[in-house]
């Protein structure tokens, strides 16, 4: 059984359970704005720790640009449901047939973005198919696994969890100082309280499964590159997971646009959320016909 949802989604947008042949996921679904021609769909996945509600800025002015947007909670995070202490439904193939699943209940071609973790979840979606999708933007998410510094905070994080409760870890986490990029929980949107009822919403299993894979993460970026769609290579003008130089070569790689969003950091959705969506939009103008 799902649980209510319980955080306000921005004006004009709706919250509610999505229905997929893989269960519920909560999603905030943003409709094109009044008097904008509509122009496409787009599904947004979040990363580590995060949720949906880390695209709340950019759904008014993506809606503006006539682009419906649908912000999903993945299995066992925030306000989606999964078990708390089984793993298996979190390894990186579950998830991303889930993400397929909930491009099928949309019923329609969509722009796929997938940010940090959330853009490995969604590169393994489109190895395994490439068809409900228009274009996949990459949004501060890397070739493989993270940095050092990301994946000590990460290996913290584990080795808390398997001796504390998830309040207690909180307040670790609190008493550690400003949170920092994959490892900082306490860092998104809404106030401080909003975000630890996300982190307590959080099924222990899925960040543990999760983070695992974040650590191991293999470069698929050659498998990527055969595969017939648009790609973009969003991120801030630094970053923590993946230095700045490594995601500019990945779009290399791909051959995919790349934007670099002044100001921002491992977030842009968050920390330049409308220079984010212009981007966003931009690109997606380009790309309205589905490939085959």
């Amino acid at each position: 059984m799902t649980s209510p949802i319980s955080f306000p989604p921005p004006a004009g947008a709706r919250a509610y359970h999505l229905r997929t042949a893989r269960g519920e996921f909560a999603v905030v679904d943003a409709p094109v704005a009044a008097g904008a021609e509509p122009r496409g769909v787009a599904l947004l996945v979040p990363g580590f720790t995060g949720s949906k509600e880390d695209f709340h800025l950019l759904h008014e002015p993506l809606a503006a640009r006539g682009y419906r947007t649908v912000a999903v909670d993945g299995r066992g995070q925030n306000e989606s449901d999964g078990p708390a202490h089984d793993e298996a439904p979190y390894v990186q193939e579950e998830l991303a047939r889930d993400v397929l699943a909930q491009a099928a209940a949309l019923a329609t071609p969509v722009h796929l973005v997938g940010h940090s973790l959330g853009g490995q979840i969604t590169r393994a979606a489109v190895l395994l198919d490439h068809s409900p999708f228009v274009s996949f933007t990459l949004l501060s998410s890397g070739p493989a696994r993270i940095s050092p510094s990301q994946q000590q905070r990460v290996r913290l994080l584990h080795e808390a969890l398997a001796v504390m409760t998830m309040t207690e870890v909180w307040e670790a986490i609190l008493a550690m100082g400003p949170p920092e990029e994959v490892g900082g929980p306490a860092r998104g949107f809404g106030g401080l309280a909003q975000l630890r009822r996300r982190w307590l919403n959080h099924k222990p299993a899925q960040l543990l499964t999760t983070g695992r894979q974040l650590l191991v993460e293999p470069d698929r970026v050659a498998e990527l590159a055969a595969v017939p769609l648009p790609f973009h290579v969003l991120s801030g003008a630094s970053d923590d997971a993946w230095p700045v130089t490594v995601l500019d070569d990945m779009a290399v790689r791909l051959g995919a646009d790349r934007t670099v969003v002044p100001g921002a950091e491992h977030s842009p959705n968050l920390d330049q959320p409308l220079p984010t969506a212009h981007a966003l939009a931009d690109f997606w103008d380009k790309h309205q016909e589905v490939l085959p």
